[in-house]
């Protein structure tokens, strides 16, 4: 996945515009080869944007980068972002903002948008979709916050969680695609991979 190349058989090269190890061990579930390549972009974080609006254009800025690199390639950029309150909570800064996140959502259902675009550039190829799942938190007290904060590395996660990691603390439910909730929604890839002729 690491080494730029054609894929099998001649088949179509796939690039996932992403440093997420997350978005990478799900995109491996779908069996398509494909390499990776972080695009070097400054992403829009703003807290008050419309979060479908922000996680759109993030995902387009990745892979409109890569792209524009490698014309010949498929390239999937995503983003994702964690949305209550009328605000997006982004990846904390540190223990503190992740503490104060975890907070917020406590006892709470808040909303998880991801903006997913595929680009080709050398035919225009271009895709873009956004999938919304839902989260409800358990109300959760300092001591489980510290418990969690103390298990899972949160600075790289919107919304300070991992609902992978250690879920069974902070989660009580969920509605919608899990693993968009993780970062990168399979069904909805699997969908656009297709049309795009790497799955039958």
């Amino acid at each position: 996945m690491s080494t730029l190349g054609t894929g099998p058989a001649g088949s179509p090269r796939l690039i996932l515009a992403s440093a997420s190890p997350r978005r990478r061990e799900l995109l491996a579930q779908l069996g398509v080869p494909f390499e990776v390549v972080v695009a070097e972009v400054i992403e829009h974080e703003e807290p008050s944007t419309d979060p479908r609006v922000m996680v759109a254009h993030n995902a387009a800025l990745k892979a409109d980068w890569v792209a524009a690199r490698h014309p010949g390639a498929i390239v999937l950029g995503a983003d994702t972002t964690v949305f209550l309150d009328g605000a997006a909570l982004n990846k904390p800064r540190d223990a503190a903002e992740a503490r104060a996140m975890l907070r917020r959502l406590s006892g709470r259902t808040h909303t998880v948008f991801t903006g997913i675009a595929v680009r080709r550039m050398s035919d225009a190829l271009r895709f873009d979709e956004g999938v919304a799942s839902e989260v409800t938190f358990k109300p959760i007290d300092a001591a489980v916050i510290e418990t969690y904060l103390g298990r899972v590395n949160t600075h790289d996660k919107a919304g300070g969680y991992a609902i992978q990691e250690q879920g069974d603390l902070i989660v009580a439910g969920h509605h919608g695609s899990y693993s968009n909730i993780i970062g990168l929604p399979l069904e909805t890839t699997k969908q656009l991979l297709t049309r795009c002729g790497l799955l039958g």
